[in-house]
């Protein structure tokens, strides 16, 4: 499969793995590119800069392919994280939820591409701007924190498609190649999933959590910490529950924090108790029905994208027949 995006980082399937707070860690990055897309690390749960430069040897030992380091801004100083994947060469760097311009110059002076995942065509021009390599833009309808403009995957990436010059890559609420497909079509170089890496061998997410999005339809998810500014799509739970209960009061950051700090995230996610925390979860969660392994998953994907385009194609030439 070749696109902007694949002959722009090396790869040999336009298929990125999102950010994925605690759970975008080597086995699962090195999974992903092994089979053609671009794995991720994420850094800013990791606990030092020593654990991050830990988890880039392991990709490293895991496979030779392009991977990436992702950076969601605004919960940390990242600058020593940042230092830490720059030594190491890495090859792509992506920044998340915030503002690129402190970052964005550095990382391209070491020779990283650079990827701005964005909500909005505003925030688009300015990372164009700051030189990113590529742009990821993310619907409303995915999983984790996304943009305050509640504007779907399909919509945006058509505006932002005739905004930027740069690869658009789709995100938000995609599973299958068959949505992929329709990425592609509309223009996009490439599609970011999140969710559906989750429900994957190689991620350490916990069993109830995968079975968890295998369960839920796509109407069932929810969205918290609208209130403070930040909003994203959660799986409900009795937690969340207590958080949305929380945000009707109007409370500042510090008093909705004990309720949506990372622990809470992590106790959920990694550790299995659902109730007891939250965890974030896109539309796609109607779109998940397996559990399989990175490249059984890139492997299916790839055949229901070219079965798309195979049919598109008979559309099209149906449509001439008739017209002669």
């Amino acid at each position: 499969m070749r696109t902007r995006l694949t002959e722009l980082l090396g790869l040999t399937r336009p298929i990125i793995q999102g950010g994925l707070a605690y759970l975008a860690r080597a086995e699962l990055a090195a999974a992903v590119s092994q089979a053609g897309g671009l794995g991720q690390i994420t850094a800013t749960t990791l606990e030092s800069p020593q654990a991050l430069a830990s988890e880039i040897a392991r990709v490293r030992a895991l496979t030779d392919r392009p991977f990436g380091v992702n950076f969601a801004l605004g919960h940390r100083p990242i600058d020593d994280l940042l230092e830490t994947a720059l030594a190491a060469h890495v090859p792509v760097v992506s920044l998340t939820g915030g503002n690129p311009a402190p970052y964005a110059e550095r990382i391209l002076g070491a020779g990283a591409h650079l990827l701005v995942l964005v909500a909005g065509v505003r925030a688009a021009k300015k990372a164009e701007s700051l030189g990113a390599s590529a742009i990821i833009g993310v619907g409303v309808e995915g999983g984790g924190h996304l943009g305050r403009d509640d504007v779907g995957t399909m919509v945006l990436t058509r505006r932002l498609l005739d905004a930027v010059g740069v690869p658009v890559v789709a995100s938000g609420g995609l599973a299958d190649g068959r949505q992929m497909a329709a990425a592609l079509a509309m223009g996009a170089a490439g599609i970011e999933m999140g969710t559906r890496f989750v429900a994957t061998q190689e991620c350490i997410a916990h069993p109830r959590y995968k079975e968890a999005l295998m369960s839920h339809d796509i109407h069932e998810t929810t969205i918290i910490e609208r209130a403070i500014g930040r909003p994203g799509r959660a799986l409900p739970s009795t937690h969340v529950t207590s958080i949305q209960q929380k945000e009707s009061e109007n409370p500042s950051l510090e008093e909705l924090l004990p309720y949506i700090r990372g622990e809470v995230n992590y106790r959920s996610a990694v550790e299995g108790a659902l109730d007891e925390g939250f965890v974030w979860a896109g539309q796609a969660t109607g779109l998940i029905h397996d559990v399989p392994t990175v490249r059984e998953l890139l492997d299916r994907m790839e055949r229901e994208a070219r079965e798309s385009m195979q049919l598109l194609a008979r559309v099209f030439e149906r449509g001439n027949g008739h017209h002669d």
